[in-house]
């Protein structure tokens, strides 16, 4: 019987991070759906487009202003009657979102093995970040193949009671598809980010928790703009999630700034150039925590907890909350201290090799894996 794996994913987060799994299980010829949701859409079709993705489904549940109760009925639903339709054997989903968890619960209502990509990863608070820690939390009791990025993150599900014989480590796919990408692209397509990559030094923002909409998004928006002032000879880039929430603060705080560059969300592949030319990056998403030590770039994570505290540890990432004083502290040590700059910018990835979309391809093909990653600590 020839095996068929279904893979889903709905945000370009997941995209990024199943993308080299989708290849690698080309490569291995093994039979495949792609089902996407497009809980994100022109942000997901980008990455599609740059991995040569062609969906088998597309669900279409984005709509405006959703809410989270919207996209979980909406995406357990349309994926419980497209699973209904193409019968897989394994479904594949990957780390936090709504859509992850919607389709885990769908899968195992039919009794499907359900694969989870980068399990594991916790801050036991559940309202942070949210809801992705609850979400992640869901997954794992369904989750007969939990491919876990690192041993910390293996020792947080055998904590929670998870068979030891379900968990496997196998570094993180966004490592796979940092090493494609930056291989492949010379320099951004967008005019605005390429004369960034320009200045003296380029401190790169990205920020869009939901968690942090309101007072706190203003503190970390309001220690940029001191920073823009305190340190005119830096160029800070900011490419600016569409929600209301981010982009309202950003027009009124930054405004009048000019060294302070605002964008609409860029490409991946420009991300990834800004992340390699960047002096500093300070940033609340979980995936540039995870792929800035690969370019040996410091990291001020914009979060007052962190599921990815390797980084931390590793002393290529400083976990700085959303205070306004903290941020610019920590932000200007690293402006003007050289020693401090030089012992956080030393490239050092504890989150993956390259190689953990072929270890989660032949755990679902055999059911073992034969070299575990080894992570960096």
């Amino acid at each position: 019987m020839t095996m068929h794996v279904c893979v889903i994913f709905g945000t370009r987060p997941e995209a990024i991070k199943l993308a080299p799994v989708v290849k690698a299980l080309r490569r291995a010829r093994v039979r495949q759906s792609i089902v996407i949701t497009s809980q994100h859409s022109e942000m997901l079709q980008q990455v599609l487009d740059i991995f040569r993705i062609r969906p088998t489904k597309d669900l279409k549940v984005m709509k405006p202003n959703q809410s989270l109760d919207y996209i979980t009925a909406a995406v357990l639903r349309r994926v419980y009657a497209t699973l209904e339709e193409l019968k897989p054997h394994v479904v594949l989903v990957q780390g936090d979102t709504t859509t992850a968890f919607a389709t885990a619960l769908a899968a195992y209502y039919q009794k499907i093995k359900v694969g989870h990509v980068e399990a594991g990863l916790r801050t036991y608070d559940i309202y942070s970040p949210f809801p992705e820690e609850v979400n992640r939390r869901l997954i794992a009791p369904l989750a007969q193949f939990n491919f876990a990025p690192t041993r910390r993150a293996v020792a947080n599900l055998l904590r929670e009671g998870v068979a030891e014989e379900s968990i496997f480590i196998t570094g993180n796919t966004v490592v796979d598809a940092l090493q494609y990408i930056s291989s492949r692209v010379k320099g951004p397509s967008n005019p605005v980010a390429a004369r960034a990559m320009e200045a003296e030094r380029l401190v790169l923002l990205t920020t869009h928790r939901r968690e942090s909409f309101g007072p706190d998004m203003e503190d970390i928006l309001l220690a940029v703009k001191t920073l823009a002032r305190r340190f005119p000879e830096v160029t800070v880039l900011f490419p600016v999630h569409p929600n209301p929430n981010v982009k309202r603060p950003a027009q009124l705080i930054l405004k009048g700034l000019p060294n302070v560059l605002t964008v609409k969300p860029l490409p991946y592949t420009d991300l990834v150039c800004l992340m390699r030319s960047a002096y500093l990056i300070l940033t609340d998403s979980g995936g540039i925590q995870e792929e800035a030590p690969t370019f040996g770039k410091p990291v001020l994570v914009l979060r007052k907890k962190t599921e990815r505290p390797e980084g931390i540890e590793a002393g290529v990432a400083r976990l700085v909350g959303t205070d306004k004083k903290r941020i610019v502290e920590e932000a200007t040590r690293l402006l003007t201290d050289k020693e401090a700059y030089v012992q956080m910018s030393r490239p050092a990835n504890p989150y993956g090799d390259g190689k953990a979309s072929e270890r989660i391809v032949e755990v679902i093909k055999t059911g073992r894996l034969s070299q575990p990653f080894q992570p960096f600590e």
